[in-house]
């Protein structure tokens, strides 16, 4: 017993080492009529204003890994808020629902660009953050969401997709991307094709992005996501080469992005 105290203590005491000035909130904001139930976290030590990051979940809906990544980026000095896209206290419990919920915004890209932008304004409009320093990333359908995101033309110095659709159902409908776009991709996810490749590729190249596109070699969908398990053949893995080596160019990426605007 007295080894377990031990142990639990010193997990504690790394815990607020690492996390210890972090201050964390749930955030009820608004789009239209719909109530929805983001996620703030930020170094309340910093004095000053602070870059934002938005985070955009996966179709399973707000979860403990956005809240993870929302304290990994508030630890390096940004403001992060993670955002809720299906409303407050809807949580699909299993892949029906989740397909579900998802497929709302996927068919109706309109409503998807409106309730990502809601959560951007919402992340921008604090008193401590850098309004001219925004970013937004996102995890599978968040990946997507951030893409379309960029394609409203909204004013961003950076968008991150990790494993996200990448596919263009309305390339027409892409405006002036003003933000510099960045993808992570498993190079095995077979979601992801070489055509929707190609068009995403023309796409950017029409809209004269500054974009970025990384296929990282043995991984799938999902790679950054420890509850994912390690089978590649469903083709929703973790990968843990992937998962650091996408999160190290991506602290690069928004950087360098904020400070070469």
């Amino acid at each position: 017993m007295k080894k377990l105290m031990i142990g639990f203590f010193s997990v504690f005491f790394a815990m607020q080492a690492l996390y210890g000035s972090i201050a964390e909130e749930y955030v009820v904001y608004k789009h239209g009529g719909t109530e929805l139930e983001g996620f703030l976290a930020y170094d309340s030590s910093i004095k000053g204003k602070m870059p934002v990051v938005i985070i955009v979940h996966q179709w399973m809906g707000l979860s403990e890994n956005e809240k993870m990544r929302a304290r990994m980026f508030a630890s390096l000095g940004y403001a992060a808020f993670a955002a809720d896209i299906y409303g407050k206290g809807i949580r699909p419990q299993n892949r029906d629902e989740a397909s579900k919920q998802a497929g709302i915004y996927r068919a109706d890209r309109k409503l998807f660009r409106e309730r990502v932008r809601a959560a951007a304004d919402k992340a921008r409009g604090y008193r401590f953050v850098d309004r001219a320093k925004a970013a937004a990333v996102g995890y599978c359908f968040g990946g997507t969401a951030v893409l379309e995101l960029a394609r409203s033309g909204y004013d961003l110095g950076a968008v991150v997709s990790f494993h996200g659709n990448i596919d263009t159902p309305e390339p027409e409908n892409t405006g002036s991307i003003k933000a510099k776009v960045l993808v992570h991709n498993g190079a095995l996810d077979r979601a992801v094709s070489s055509e929707h490749i190609a068009g995403f590729e023309e796409e950017m190249n029409k809209a004269k992005a500054d974009w970025h596109f990384i296929n990282y070699s043995g991984a799938v969908h999902s790679f950054t996501q420890k509850e994912a398990g390690s089978d590649i053949t469903t083709n929703s893995a973790y990968n843990e080469n992937a998962d650091r080596r996408s999160w190290e160019y991506t602290k690069i990426f928004l950087e360098e992005s904020f400070t070469r605007r």
